[in-house]
């Protein structure tokens, strides 16, 4: 033993909340602060940090090797005009560099690897030599319905890219328009950016942010289809999640306060990240997320892809994460019920009787998943007089939503689902849980972890892991 020294340890679970005017709405829960006396080895116990980029705005996790979470913060994005839209940029760019100094100075010289995960299909254009975007960013929901016949025209019959959001659908966009600097461009994806903001390695990515661009995970390598392109030479080159990159550069460590090898490793997608956090990880588990809409995620032994009903497999190690996402959800809930209402109607429901009505709650016209038709109008009616009645029957007829999803599913040749875990705010709902228990046929339980940072995390563990 080297000497003592006197460390205070953070319990887990303790939470920071930070906003993006810097101001605090603390929820810091400090079960025990325990101050000790313990050898140097013990004192630096390897960390690990956790970047999540959503929508709206960003967080981070730190966890430990055993996966107990130290310390998280989010900040909402500052939104910057750049003429008549938003500098996206630059807000996604400040935002990590104020998480980083939200992690408490403590902790970041034990933090020994990072990842990252960002919004799917979020296209950044730069210059290949300076990494400086040369383009507005193309937003994950952005469609490019120009570009489609195009890509429709080289890629193979319903594959992902085939739809007007993809990453290849929006570098065609860009292709079109852009000017005379096409051979000094490169396409990244939010992810891949940020974290060359922090590595100083241009030009990298991960095969689930690349899925939408082309790349294929199963041959690891972009199909003949799309090299053959003009474009080609934009593409990024592309490793597995959680692949080691390179070292945090050197005057980010210094000014942070970093260790010098913390090591940054490549990310993934929100979507995945936040599947990598429930913790499924053996084939015929599935995450079902109900927030604003409702998605599925499946692992399977099986590769399903097919844009017709907006089914498509991102490559999880040697096994397949297979799903898709319907526009029904807790967006056509709010449109109806305040939060409140929802708490105290679904108080009522006796979750054990099937409900005779039969809706398909939607927002607004259009589904993607399980059924793919633009003009899908919402049913929501009849409606009872009695509002715990039509409650029920909304929260029923997702279920069935749901069920044939899995269904679906299982038709396309994927690992039949045996458990659900469900993730976002329906997942509070315990009397929906029980509804969608009888519905689906299926045990379902409430997953522990569903922050995509988590999972962000867990990514940095592994690339430490390989390194």
């Amino acid at each position: 033993m080297l000497g003592a020294i006197s460390v205070t340890h953070l319990a887990p679970w303790t939470s920071i909340q930070k906003f993006g005017n810097g101001s605090f709405s603390s929820k810091l829960r400090r079960q025990r602060a325990v101050s000790m006396s313990v050898g140097v080895e013990e004192a630096s116990e390897s960390l690990y940090l956790g970047l999540d980029f959503g929508t709206s705005g960003a967080r981070f996790a730190i966890i430990d090797k055993g996966g107990t979470i130290q310390v998280e913060a989010k900040k909402e994005y500052p939104l910057y005009k750049n003429g008549e839209s938003y500098d996206w940029v630059l807000s996604w760019k400040e935002t990590m560099f104020l998480l980083l100094e939200d992690v408490p100075l403590e902790l970041r010289k034990h933090v020994v690897s990072i990842s990252l995960d960002g919004t799917s299909a979020t296209t950044i254009i730069v210059d290949r030599d300076t990494g400086e975007p040369i383009w507005r960013p193309f937003l994950y929901n952005e469609s490019c319905p120009d570009a489609l016949p195009m890509v429709k025209s080289i890629a193979p019959p319903n594959h992902t890219v085939c739809t007007g959001s993809s990453t290849l659908c929006k570098l065609v966009e860009w292709w079109i328009n852009a000017g005379s600097n096409k051979k000094s461009a490169l396409l990244l994806h939010q992810a891949d950016w940020l974290l060359w903001l922090l590595h100083g390695k241009l030009g990298i990515s991960d095969y689930n942010n690349a899925l939408k661009v082309g790349y294929d995970p199963e041959a690891e390598s972009y199909p003949p289809w799309l090299v053959s392109q003009p474009y080609s030479h934009l593409l990024p080159s592309v490793l597995a999640p959680g692949t080691p990159i390179a070292s945090l550069k050197e005057e980010i460590a210094n000014k942070y306060g970093f260790q010098k090898d913390c090591v940054v490793c490549t990310g993934t997608t929100d979507s995945i990240a936040a599947f990598l956090a429930a913790r499924a990880n053996l084939p015929g588990q599935a995450v079902t997320s109900l927030g604003s809409t409702l998605a599925i995620k499946l692992l399977s032994n099986t590769r399903i892809e097919d844009s017709r009903f907006g089914v498509y497999s991102h490559r999880l190690d040697d096994k397949w994460l297979v799903g898709g996402a319907s526009n029904t959800g807790g967006a056509v809930l709010r449109q109806l019920f305040t939060d409140d209402q929802l708490e105290e109607l679904s108080e009522h429901i006796d979750p054990s009787k099937t409900s005779l009505l039969d809706y398909y709650p939607l927002p607004k016209t259009g589904e993607r998943f399980p059924v793919a038709d633009p003009n899908l109008a919402p049913r929501l009616q009849p409606r009872p007089e009695d509002d715990v009645e039509y409650l029920h029957g909304i929260l029923e007829s997702i279920a069935r939503i749901e069920a044939k999803a899995y269904s679906l599913l299982k038709e396309l040749g994927a690992t039949e689902v045996e458990e659900v875990l469900t993730a976002g705010g329906g997942s509070k709902n315990e009397k929906w849980t029980k509804i969608r228990e009888r519905v689906l046929g299926l045990p379902v339980r409430r997953a522990n972890q569903t922050e995509a940072a988590y999972g962000a995390a867990l990514l940095a563990v592994k690339g430490h892991q390989q390194n």
